[in-house]
């Protein structure tokens, strides 16, 4: 006879895996350079409805500060000669130099990042010297690397194509 408690277990088991293999999707990570959201959901407040839009997070900078410090001061004796040198400490500490920052900007929807929107991309960053892969049509880790290379100089180190970049490379209408 099986004991009741084993029964209860073994009628919760599927139960409970159904459950876990559910919320797998809520536990995929978000893609390099940020995650996709939209407006009304994880997007920055007062976001127009139907944008598109992700965050960068940028680390913080962390300077190490090395200083010598006065421990004992020289022993000197009457008539000014040093019986004893001074003793001094190193003082290492850390500090913040630059604050870690998050950055929300607006991308193009999933909608549009379609395989001729995505080879576009390439072949616009190819042009520029800046891509050297293949114009294949997916955000592979190349092209990201690409985007990621000409946004930097603009100010934003993500390789999560951005709508001011688009628009920069000509892919985008420049809003009126």
């Amino acid at each position: 006879m099986t004991p009741p408690l084993i029964t209860t277990c073994r009628r919760l088991a599927p139960a409970l895996l159904l459950a876990a293999l559910a919320a797998l999707p809520a536990c995929v990570p978000p893609p390099p350079g940020g995650d996709v959201t939209r407006a009304g959901r994880y997007a920055p407040p007062g976001a127009p409805p139907g944008t598109c839009w992700s965050k960068y997070t940028s680390p913080a900078v962390i300077e190490t500060v090395t200083s010598q410090v006065l421990a004992e001061p020289a022993q000197l004796d009457s008539s000014g000669q040093v019986i004893r040198p001074a003793i001094f400490r190193t003082d290492t500490r850390q500090q913040i130099v630059q604050p870690r920052q998050e950055r929300w900007f607006e991308i193009p929807c999933p909608a549009s990042m379609t395989p001729e929107f995505i080879r576009t991309v390439q072949r616009a960053l190819a042009a520029r010297g800046i891509y050297d892969g293949p114009i294949h049509g997916q955000m592979d880790t190349v092209t990201r690397t690409a985007v990621q290379r000409y946004q930097k100089p603009l100010g934003l180190d993500s390789g999560t194509l951005s709508l001011d970049t688009a628009r920069k490379l000509g892919l985008v209408a420049v809003a009126g």
